[in-house]
């Protein structure tokens, strides 16, 4: 019976499947480090996208941010603006108050008596003066009483000064409430003038029994 030698036969097969599978390994291989490649072309390029619209938008938070200290500071010099304004107005509408008040406190000034300080808070009035005795303090006190703008005077201070400092031999301290004459009566006569055109109105209108 002939033999037949299969081993060269099964040992080129084993090779031949080798080789291919080495060619398949090699290229899974590739295609995968192709696939790693372009993931990673794809990642840089969207991180750098990314990166550019961050920038962008930095860019316009800046924009904005000094749009809005822009817009902060125009509005605090409109404030300033308008209380300057508000002064103004106030003490253009006070000048004749003002002057008035100068002029009672003149008025109200006895013989041997004269004020060496003056300071207004809102409707007080702080006055630092000198007298040649209480007697002159009193007197004063008395015409600051009785006058139209200046009401409720309160005496806060009296002292004797040292011998040399100043003629007068007291010195005091006194504050009074500002008050304008006719102040309240006018809304009262405003009303009541009010209430008299009605009941003209209501006789006009009205009819005979």
């Amino acid at each position: 019976m002939a033999r037949i030698n299969l081993l060269p036969w099964r040992e080129q097969l084993r090779e031949e499947r080798k080789q291919r599978f080495l060619v398949a390994l090699g290229g899974t291989l590739v295609i995968a480090a192709g696939l790693v490649f372009l993931g990673g072309q794809y990642l840089d390029g969207a991180i750098e996208q990314q990166n550019a619209r961050n920038g962008f938008i930095k860019k316009e938070i800046a924009a904005l941010d000094a749009r809005i200290k822009e817009i902060k500071e125009l509005k605090e010099r409109r404030q300033q603006l308008l209380e300057r304004m508000k002064i103004i107005q106030d003490l253009q509408g006070n000048r004749p108050i003002i002057g008035r008040i100068f002029d009672q406190l003149v008025r109200t000034l006895p013989d041997g008596v004269y004020f060496t300080g003056l300071k207004r808070t809102g409707q007080v009035i702080e006055v630092v003066g000198a007298a040649e005795s209480n007697n002159r303090v009193s007197s004063l006190m008395r015409n600051l009483d009785a006058s139209e703008w200046l009401i409720a005077p309160n005496l806060t201070e009296v002292k004797a000064v040292t011998a040399g400092a100043i003629d007068q031999a007291n010195t005091f301290q006194l504050s009074v409430r500002q008050e304008t004459p006719g102040a309240e009566a006018e809304p009262e006569a405003s009303v009541k003038q009010g209430a008299g055109k009605q009941n003209v109105v209501n006789k006009k209108g009205g009819k005979k029994p």
